[in-house]
Order: structure tokens, then sequence, then C-alpha cells
């Protein structure tokens, strides 16, 4: 034992050596759930209490050194205590903070503490800071994952409102914590966070310290489902995380919580026993109960108008629903209904605590913000400028979503083209771009003012601008006055209709071009369109808040306010620290060397080109490249997250390529945004990345941190793949018994039978019968992935690593590859599956899950799709319709109907089957078909999606031919004689009862279309019934110049209308004519 190890220790852990697992000799095995690895009872194994002297010893120069504070002292590494001391001190100093307490019953996150969630509703201001212990049952690792733990320290601050400088007070909260930021890459990357159980949503960032998350910076939109009006800014540290990083320890047990003690002395036996309960020993059943029993309890106490007690139930029935999770015993379905009654309860709490609080007066003051918005600009009331000038316009923010960059800027191009033309002023080229924190838009050589022109104005009827005697009336005077023009230079013209009028020609002075803009500008700003939009402190909004513009046309200012900003001609720079340099710009054609003098690379293109090149470069020192397929998968976010790209290599450790490479990568390019290095001729990976930092930093810093972070990363997978391949992928099936699908249609090993069943089922119908037994075997298998340490961790890899663990165990490759094409399309741009046994268990699944949900009451409304029907459907029939795959849609759905554990009903087999049409309509009209030639072939063939597909693409091509225009033409009359009408279907048509020649003829040829059509197959093309159908147009033509349909004799009519009938229905199983224009 170390010295001075108390004797609490020695008594619990007598067995413990520094770097000796302990052994046991009774365990107890506990399969409930994919973590159910570490058994309670066994110690704690390598993750041990090991803390040497040396920790004691660290100087608080340790990995950082000294920082400069926001006053100018130098600031070195806090503790543990220290740390939260410091964010409490400067919040308190800064804003004036309320140094609030952590809440008493357990929360999964600050933001759940009341003094966040209820205090951002209503007018009140509220400025609070505190540490809130956040329990996660889910992340319980028994104290063995040095980055992972159920009961981790975030330090939360709410400003309400938001002070407008939010990112500023951050960075600088960062230095005192003892972090040099200029040293640092130190980024925002959009997160926007999302609290279903709360009904409550924000827009922001993670905020990224060398490629490490150590803070959560969100503008709260909702809460509760309530509006938050002001809007508050929430920031939230994750301490453990910043502490190891600052100290330059590795594991979460050895950070120093204050100058004694080290945090795994404090609480890796809380860690490890709390995991023990959360993994191992926590009741579903018990769980369960508790649920309903607090929610319960919480609506009671709504309707006892109690909003404290009642969010304290909510917060107790959510912790409830946190074990459940960790059990591995909530399904999509049921987590779905769970979230909806936290949802319910968390909307009633809000509700009732604004009421309480108006009922009260508000007591910390009422602080409702005007809309900024609606300044005024100051007039600009200029003269013109003498000659065409360059124009900017640029828009500067916070950080912008990577993609919202791309569609702002092409939106900013578009509209002030538009409103170029649409004022008459003339231009050159438009150049527009962005970075994170700009979009711009350059005109050249815009016009100083409108063209003078000449127009016509027209004015009263001649009858009233003149008296009898030929004096000019009122009317014509004011009109005179109106125009400035005068009685003599009237001219009177006639209209269409004879009728005469005043007409007049006057001479309009083009308006100066800043006026114009002046008064229009702001429209343009407001109706730009982003994914996601936000309040803040102005109630406009914008995809992250507006923090300034410049307009400038040369070098003079246009004045508009736009989201409560005024224009002008100051431009902000990379941030220097927690400083952000201003940039004067003197002139509109000076910017694009203005912003290069800032060490800002503004255009994308060249952003772009600038990191690929820099990346290989550096990828080819050592001795490899980055694969192509990032140019597309990665480049273009990483291009918009910086403004000024370094490309910085760093490297892992080598043991880590022992890692199934699919894994290497997804964390490399998903979590971090780095870019991957391979060799040039294996494909292997090697064991270096590339990462792009923003701006000037201290290179040697930013790659220690990155490599850091990554280590962590792949050491959290190893764990979890290590403990996957204890097991063959057929042992994790049974666990999925676990998990529940939805409350009436079972477990997902419920429903992993029904489509192992299924696939039997739809093999023959499908056309790939050959492919059965393959498919049956992929089937079996194709879930159980998701019971996989590494799928519950990353569950992007849902079907990757059920490939995986298949070839593994020694399963076929096609058995393993379908196990992989069982989840393809992931997504609507993925990849559909290709081999036959893969289609065939995807679309078992995907028709297992359709119908069941229908039958429980799951279809999507208008607004909303919580099971993901929508993305089910067209997977499904992308998978159809890319492989050439015909199947009935009535006779699939029936099989899977048979094979659900809840009845399904005719009318839901029909719902189901109209659902999945209608997501074929979209799917074509999203494709460019033509409407009309859509629902002309669905009318018909909507039961077979390939078979639709195809007959669309050849009607597209062939409506608009004169051939096609002359069918439409022959069809026209018959259908329209009988179209309806209710004729006796039992009629038929007798050759007897023909009296003219007309008659037979037009029988004869019908006749023979019906023919040729019959020998064109069961599912003639359209081509072939436009080529069968000509030879109907003469004959009809001859028909109806001679012969009355409507004939006196009831026979003869009833005999012609069946010929007619019989006719019009030639189309029937192809296309519904009536359903295309001009028909």
């Amino acid at each position: 034992m170390l010295a001075g190890t108390p004797t609490y220790w020695k008594t619990w852990f007598p067995a413990i050596r520094l770097g000796a697992p302990k052994k046991t000799g009774f365990l107890r095995e506990t399969p409930s759930t994919p973590f159910a690895r570490r058994r309670c009872g066994a110690g704690f194994g390598t993750a041990n209490l090991q803390r040497t002297r040396a920790l004691r010893q660290q100087e608080s120069s340790v990995s950082e050194g000294r920082s400069t504070g926001s006053k100018g002292e130098a600031v070195g590494v806090p503790t543990f205590q220290q740390a939260i001391q410091r964010l409490q001190n400067y919040w308190s100093e800064k804003t004036k903070c309320v140094v609030w307490l952590p809440h008493s019953t357990e929360v999964g996150a600050g933001t759940m503490n009341p003094a966040t969630f209820l205090r951002v509703l209503g007018p009140e201001p509220w400025h609070v800071c505190y540490p809130e212990p956040s329990i996660r049952p889910d992340d319980s690792r028994f104290g063995d994952n040095p980055n992972r733990v159920q009961r981790h320290t975030q330090f939360q601050v709410i400003l309400k409102p938001e002070p407008g400088n939010a990112q500023e007070l951050l960075l600088g909260s960062l230095e005192v914590l003892g972090i040099n930021v200029k040293k640092h890459d130190v980024r925002f990357v959009e997160d926007n966070w999302e609290s279903p159980a709360l009904g409550s949503w924000g827009l922001g960032w993670e905020v990224w310290l060398d490629g490490m998350e150590i803070t959560q910076f969100t503008y709260f939109q909702q809460a509760g489902g309530m509006q938050t009006d002001p809007v508050s800014v929430e920031i939230t540290y994750g301490l453990e995380r910043i502490l190891m990083s600052l100290q330059g320890v590795n594991h979460f047990k050895d950070i120093r919580y204050n100058d004694d003690v080290t945090y795994g002395e404090l609480f890796l036996q809380n860690e490890y026993e709390m995991s023990c309960y959360n993994i191992n020993e926590a009741s579903v059943e018990d769980a369960r109960k508790r649920f309903q029993l607090f929610y319960k309890e919480g609506m009671e106490l709504v309707e006892k108008k109690l909003p404290v007690p009642a969010y304290d139930y909510l917060l107790k029935a959510s912790h409830a629903f946190n074990v459940l999770d960790a059990r591995g015993a909530v399904g999509v379905t049921e987590r779905a209904k769970l979230f909806g009654q936290m949802r319910n309860l968390s909307r009633d709490c809000a509700e009732l605590w604004v009421e309480r609080r108006e009922e009260l007066g508000f007591p910390l003051g009422q602080s409702r913000l005007g809309d900024l918005g609606d300044a005024a600009a100051e007039a600009c009331g200029s003269e013109p400028l003498g000659s065409a000038q360059d124009f900017l316009l640029e828009l500067g923010s916070e950080e912008l979503p990577a993609d919202e960059v791309s569609s702002a800027a092409g939106q900013v191009s578009a509209r002030l083209r538009e409103l170029l033309a649409e004022l008459r002023l003339e231009h050159g080229e438009v150049v527009a771009s962005g970075t994170p924190r700009r979009i711009f838009a350059v005109v050249r050589g815009l016009s100083p003012k409108q063209e003078d022109r000449v127009e016509e104005v027209r004015g009263p009827p001649a009858k009233i601008a003149f008296d009898g005697e030929g004096n000019p009336t009122k009317a014509v005077l004011g009109y005179c006055k109106k125009n400035g023009v005068g009685v003599e230079d009237i001219e009177l013209k006639a209209d269409k209709k004879g009728v005469e009028y005043c007409w007049a020609t006057k001479s309009v002075r083009g308006e100066a071009t800043g006026d114009l803009l002046s008064a229009r500008l702001p429209d343009l700003v407001s109706k730009l369109q982003f994914r996601k939009s936000m309040r803040w402190s102005s109630r406009a909004t914008y995809s992250r808040p507006l923090r300034w513009i410049v307009a400038l046309h040369g070098d003079s200012v246009v004045p508009f306010v736009a989201c409560g900003v005024q224009s002008g001609r100051t431009s902000l720079g990379l941030r220097d620290g927690f400083h952000v340099p201003e940039i004067e710009i003197p002139t509109a054609s000076g910017y694009f060397g203005q912003m290069e003098g800032s060490s800002l690379m503004v255009d994308m293109e060249e952003r772009r080109g600038a990191i690929w090149a820099q990346s290989q470069a550096l990828a080819a020192a050592a001795g490899g490249v980055i694969p192509e397929g990032m140019r597309q998968e990665l480049l273009p976010e990483v291009t918009n997250l910086v403004e000024y790209p370094t490309a910085i290599m760093g490297s892992f450790a080598q043991d880590f390529l022992k890692l199934p490479k699919e894994i290497l990568v997804m964390v490399m390019k998903k979590h971090q945004r780095y870019f991957p290095v391979e060799d040039a001729k294996t494909g292997q990976l090697l064991p270096s990345f590339v990462t792009i930092a923003n701006g000037e930093i201290d290179e040697a810093t930013v790659r220690g941190g990155n490599e850091a972070v990554l280590t962590a990363r792949f050491e959290d997978a190893d764990f979890f793949y290590k403990l996957d391949m204890q097991k063959r992928l057929s042992d994790f099936r049974p666990l999925l018994e676990g998990t529940m699908f939805q409350k009436d249609l079972g477990t997902m090993l419920d429903k992993a039978d029904r489509t192992d069943a299924l696939v039997g089922d739809l093999a023959e119908a499908m056309g790939l019968a050959g492919a059965r037994e393959v498919a049956l075997q992929a089937s079996h298998l194709s879930r159980a992935d998701l019971a996989t340490s590494v799928v519950t961790e990353f569950t992007a890899l849902a079907g990757v690593m059920g490939k995986h663990y298949a070839l593994k165990d020694g399963a076929p490759v096609e058995v393993a590859e379908a196990i992989f094409e069982s989840v393809l399309p992931r997504n609507a741009s993925d990849i559909v599956p290709k081999t036959p046994a893969g289609i065939l268990v995807a679309v078992a699944d995907r028709l297992d899950s359709l119908v069941g949900l229908v039958a429980a009451g799951c279809a999507p409304t208008a607004t909303a799709d919580p099971y993901g029907l929508r993305r089910i459907a067209n997977g499904m029939l992308q998978t159809l319709i890319q492989n050439g795959v015909s199947v009935s849609l009535a006779r699939a759905i029936e099989a899977a109907a048979t094979r659900q554990p809840v009845e399904v009903t005719e009318e839901q087999r029909t719902q189901a089957h109209d659902f999945v049409v209608r997501r074929l309509e979209q799917l074509l009209a999203d494709d460019g078909s033509p409407r009309e030639v859509v629902r002309s072939v669905l009318a018909e063939r909507s039961d077979d999606p390939h078979l639709a597909v195809a007959t669309v693409a050849d009607l597209a091509c062939a409506y608009k031919t004169p051939e096609f225009a002359a069918v439409m033409a022959s069809y026209s009359r018959p259908t329209k004689l009988v179209s309806g009408k209710d004729y006796d279907s039992g009629w038929t048509v007798d050759e007897g009862l023909f009296r003219q020649d007309e008659e037979r003829d037009l029988w004869a040829a019908y006749k023979a279309v019906e023919a040729e059509m019959g020998a064109a197959g069961p599912s003639p093309g359209v081509g072939a019934f436009v080529e069968a159908s000509g030879a109907l147009e003469a004959p009809l033509e001859s028909f109806f110049n001679s012969v009355f349909v409507m004939d006196e004799d009831e026979s003869v009519r009833s005999n012609r209308l069946a010929m007619m009938r019989d006719i019009a229905a030639l189309p029937k199983g192809l296309l519904d004519l009536g359903s295309l224009p001009n028909f």
C-alpha cells in the first residue's frame, strides 16, 4: 500500500498492489446488457487506487505553464476544487452571477437543475453559476475507463438576457483556469442541443480545445415547450476532462482534487459500486414501476399548482428512465412513449412555473427586450457617387454551422443579383463566399445610381379631365401637378375599348444606389433561410447571433439596420485569445487585401484548396496519402470550420491499428474531423492523422492536445472492441430481449424473429428464392450487433460491426456482406444493398417495422414522424427500385401482417400500402418527374414500385410527343362518354347488333390492339401501348363521324356504350390518361 493510505482503504482492498489486478474466486455472470462486463464484488482490477507522490508534488506549471488572467496576473494550473472556485469568482464578478448550489435530486446535466430549466422561463433577468454533479447511469464503466464516469461534474452558467459578448466572456474564463488561449486551437463547432424529455432545445456549439470538447454553449430557444423570452445563454463546462488536460493526467482518478487528495481517492469507490448497480443490479421491473409512480405524483402536484415539487418528481422519473436505459431495457418505441410522458410533465411544470411567477409579480424584476430589429437606420440622403464603384456586404456573426456557410453565401449572391436587377442597377461580377464568422458578397462596378428614364403616365379619362367648354378640371390639374407636367403636355389616346385617356410623358431621375440599398438590404438579410434559425437579443432570427455588418459602396457606408445591428465599415478579425481585433475597411474594393492582411482566408475555394494541399503534403511526408473519399466526405465541413487553416500532423500508437479500420476512421472523421492517413499502395491506415487548426497557434501544444484526445477516443473504442471479442456474434442475439422495440410489438428479439420468418415468406415473391438460405443465415444475425459494446457506443457502425464479427466467427463472406447490407440505406444519400441476400433481409426488416408500427397506431402525422416511418419506407423503395426488384406491395404487406403479434386490420393494411405509395410519389417528384406523369402511372401501377418507376420514365419521354398526343385524342372521346356513368359491367359487346360498317371496323381494330397489348407481356410498356393504339385512330374518327352512339334502340345503344367502355379500358393496368393534362 502507498504510504499514508488510510486504514479504511486497507480494510476494503487488502489485496491491491501497484499494477497488480486483484484475483477473486467467486463471480456472478449477469448478461442482461452489453455492459455487464464487470462482476460486482470483484474489486477494481487494474483500475486501482494508484496515487503517487509525484502527483502530489506536481508543479502548477504542469502541461500549460502559466497563463495570464483577465486582470494580467499569472494563473497556474488549478486543482479540481480551485477550478470551481475560480469559475465561481470569475462569473460572479464579471456578470454578477448568483452562486447557486447543486440540486438535491439526481440530474443528468446542469441544465436540469431548476436554476436553469425553470429560471430561463419568463421575463425575469437571471444570472447564475453553479457546479452540478451530473448522473448518467449509461456512462457507468466501473472506474476502468479513464474518460468515462457515471457521475461527472458540470459547471453551469446561465446569462439571461444574453449579454452580447458571451463568447468573449467564455474565453476569458478559460484564461482564469490557466489555459493560454493564444497558444491553443479553440473552436466553436456546431452542436444544436435538444432534450426531448424536457421539451427543450437551443442552438450553439461544442467548444473545442485542441480537438477536445470542453464546453457546451447554447442559446436557449425553448424550455418545457415554451418559447424563451428573453433568450438565455447556457455555458456548461465538463470539469473532469478540462482538469485532466490541464493537470496532464491520463485518468480521471489521478486528477488532483485539492493539494492532499486525488479524485480517485474520493470517488472511485462510488464509481465502482454505482456501476455495479446501474449495469448489473438495478431491477428493471422496479425501475419501470418507479418511473410511472414518479410521473403520476408529478402530474398530481401540477393539479395542486405546485410546480417546484412537481418538477422534482419529473427529475426522479428521468433518473428512473436513465437507469432503465443503462440496463439496456428501453427500445426505440418505448423510448418515444416515455419521452412523451416526461415531455408532457415538463411542459405542465413550465407553464405552471411561469403562471405562479406572474401571480407573484415576477419578483426578480421584469426585463423584456424591445425588438432591436425595428430600429431605424440613419437616412442615407447622399449624393450619388461620381462613377461605378465596388459594393461590399459582409454579415458577421458568431460561428455558423459548417453547412450553412455555403448555403448562406449562395443565397446572398442570388438575392443580391435579383435585388440589383429589380432596382435597375448596372453592375459587373458578383463574388460571394464566407467563413464560419462571416458571409460576404462583393459586387464589382456597381453603378452610382439608376439610369434616368422617360415613362408614360396615364391620367383620368378625357370626359372628366375637361369640361364642356374644353377647360381642364380639378382632376386633370391634380394629375399634372403630381407628375410635373403642364396641361399643354397632355395627349389623348384611346384604349382598346375606344375610351380616351389623358397621357403625359415625364422624365424620372434615377435614385442614388446608396438610398435604394439602405431601404432594401434589411429585407434581404431577414429572408435568408437556414436549416435552423434562432433568436437572441433581438426578435429577428438568423442562424447564429449577428454581431456586425459591413456595407460599403466605394468608400461610403450604406446605412441600414438588420437584426438589431447597424451597418458600418468595421469588421472583426481572428480572435487573439479572448480579444477580437477590429478591422476598419476603407473601401469595398480593398476588402480582399484587408482580409488577407489580417490573416483571414475568406474565400471558401481558396481555403478548400489550401487545406487539401497542406494535408496531402503532410501525409506524403509521413509516407501516405489522405484518402480521396475525404475530399467529399470531410473536406467541405472542415473548410467551413476555420477562417485561416493551419494543417498539423499528429500520430497515435501503432497498437491501435489492431482495431478495425472502420472504427478508427469513424472516430477520426466523425468525432474529431481529422483526416486519416493511408498507405497509398495498400490502403492500410498509418498511425497518423491531419487536423486543421484555426489561425496562428503553438503547433506543439495543439498537436499534443489533439493526440491526447484521439488516444482517449481510441482507448474507449479498444475497450469496447476487446469486450465484444470475448463472445461470438450469435451470443449477443439473446440480449436483444432486454430492449423493447414497441410495447405492442415486443422486444428487439421478437422483431428479429419476425424478420427471419418474413425473409422466408418474401424470397419467392421477390424473385430471390435462390438467395433464401444465405438470407436466412444473415437475417438471424443481422440485429445481433445492436447489443455489442462498440455499436452501443458508435451507433453508426451497426451492420459494419456485424459483418466484422461474423467474419471473425468464420461466417461465409456472402452472409457477412448481407448482414452489413441489412442496415442499408442508412440515409437518403447512402448506398443500397446489392447482393440478393442483402436486399431480401433489408426489405424484410423495413417491411416488418412499417406494417407493425402502423398496426400499433404509430403512423406518421402531417407534422411528426417519431418512429421514422418515412425514412423506413424510402429505404425500402430505394432498395427495390435501384436493384430492379419487382414485388407486389399488397402481397408483401399481407405477409408481414400475418407475422405481427397484433391484429392488422384490412384498413391498416390499406393504410400501410397507401403510405408507401405516397412516399413513392414523393421520391419520383423529388427526382424531377412531372407530377401529372407520376400520378397517371401510380393510379395503375403503384403496387409494384420498380415497374412504376420504369413506366414513369417511359411516359415522361413519350407523353409530349405527337404520337402520344394522337393516342390521347383517340381515347379521349370514348373515355368521356362512359366516365362517371355506372354502366352494367356485365354488358358484353354483341357483334350481331352492329348496324354500320364503322362499328365493325372499330371493333376489329379494338380486338387487334387488345391482342397486341397482350402479346407485349403482363406489363406492357408505354411504347408498346402507343404503337398498338395507333390502329384505333382512323376507325374512331370514322365511327364518331358516322355513328350516333345514343341510339333510340336500347340494345343498340347499350352495345355501343359497352364498346366505348372496353376501348376506354385498354390503358388499364398501365396508366390513367385522365390524370394527364389536355385529356
